[in-house]
């Protein structure tokens, strides 16, 4: 898994050496919810609040008139009441098409490393016979991700124009308890906003 981690991280600032005009960042509020992938939608809206936040630093590695490809790095910390702490840390790459000069769909595709801290009491009968808290640090955990989005540039004429997007991502965590439950698949519903970290106009996310 960390092999998997270092990987990613170097894909990325490989990406980004590429040009630093094309470089993006980016912050979004999301819930998410346990299901198999695409298995909830409205849940996201009418079941319990399971919040997370998420911090990225993407790089657009080939821009066209209608087409951009991407790299992204993301962190992220969620929580899942009764369930667990996450702290996801992937690699994203992807895809996006431009219908004009605002408004813009996508689909990326990722993985990477997170590190998942139980969120309820984990206790083991010690040689005392006595339970003990063992709760440890956390688990060491591998996801896979696939998003797909839509986006809306809010002003066009700044020199760093502000895209407000929205992203319906299922993510997989593996293992999640090796005995019964090897696979946990999220839904996650995501709304935020990326802004270019260069002063050109048009590179941005």
């Amino acid at each position: 898994m960390k092999q998997s981690l270092t990987i990613a991280v170097l894909l990325f600032f490989s990406a980004t050496s590429i040009a630093q005009s094309k470089k993006y960042k980016s912050i979004a509020l999301f819930n998410t919810q346990s299901a198999m992938p695409f298995g909830k939608l409205a849940g996201m809206f009418t079941e319990n609040l399971h919040p997370g936040i998420e911090a990225g630093l993407g790089v657009n590695f080939s821009i066209k008139k209608k087409h951009d490809y991407f790299w992204e790095l993301k962190a992220s910390y969620f929580f899942h009441r009764f369930v667990q702490h996450g702290i996801p840390v992937y690699a994203n790459i992807g895809y996006r098409y431009k219908f004009n000069g605002r408004f813009s769909a996508s689909a990326e595709i990722g993985g990477g490393y997170m590190h998942s801290v139980p969120a309820t009491a984990k206790l083991k009968l010690n040689e005392n016979g006595e339970y003990a808290s063992n709760k440890g640090m956390g688990r060491m955990q591998a996801i896979a991700t696939v998003g797909f989005g839509t986006g809306y540039i809010i002003n066009t004429r700044v020199a760093k124009p502000v895209r407000l997007f929205i992203i319906y991502q299922q993510r997989v965590q593996i293992p999640f308890v090796k005995s019964y439950v090897p696979l946990l698949p999220y839904n996650s519903f995501m709304i935020g906003i990326s802004k270019p970290i260069s002063a050109k106009p048009g590179n941005h996310k």
